[in-house]
């Protein structure tokens, strides 16, 4: 291994611990928020700059089903976060091509189709509730990055199972 990669997985590991800190910080302010909102509805919604628009009766509880919407994506974030770190583990060991990093791989491509999907869902809930005199300018696109990400953790996944097979049969050879 060169130098540079000891602090690389290093500075690798570091940065997924801070992120699945500001994870979690992230679900105790939309939680916060939600909650905000059922006690004090008119003025938290101000501040949110969604003003109350006559005949869009669903325009809170739109804002309020994003909010569960982002709540229901923290633990897949948490789920991909923890699993990239297991991964980045066994790479700091020197033996990355292991069944169960095949697995992880797999799972973490599920759980970011996952995070896909409710993105998409968000985009939807956000155009269902948005009007002229209410528009809500949240971004719910289809990405073709995001879902060639998507396919290429899948791939990885299959090359890592492909990479611990042949890894098993060369030790079983020697």
């Amino acid at each position: 291994m060169t130098r540079s990669s000891p602090d690389t997985l290093s500075l690798t590991r570091g940065v997924l611990r801070v992120l699945t800190r500001l994870n979690l910080l992230m679900a105790a302010f939309i939680l916060a928020l939600l909650v905000a909102t059922l006690v004090s509805e008119g003025p938290v919604m101000k501040a949110l700059g969604v003003r109350p628009a006559p005949g869009n009766s669903m325009l809170f509880a739109g804002v309020r089903l994003i909010m569960v919407i982002g709540l229901c994506g923290i633990p897949l974030v948490h789920f991909v976060l923890t699993r990239l770190l297991a991964i980045v583990d066994t790479v700091s060991v020197g033996n990355p091509f292991v069944v169960a990093n095949a697995e992880r791989l797999k799972r973490i491509a599920w759980a970011v189709l996952a995070l896909e999907l409710l993105h998409l869902t968000v985009g939807a809930v956000a155009a269902g509730i948005s009007t002229t005199a209410t528009p809500l300018r949240i971004n719910g696109d289809l990405s073709l990055t995001r879902w060639l990400a998507v396919l290429m953790l899948f791939v990885l996944a299959r090359v890592f199972e492909q990479g611990a097979r042949m890894r098993e049969d060369l030790e079983g050879t020697v």
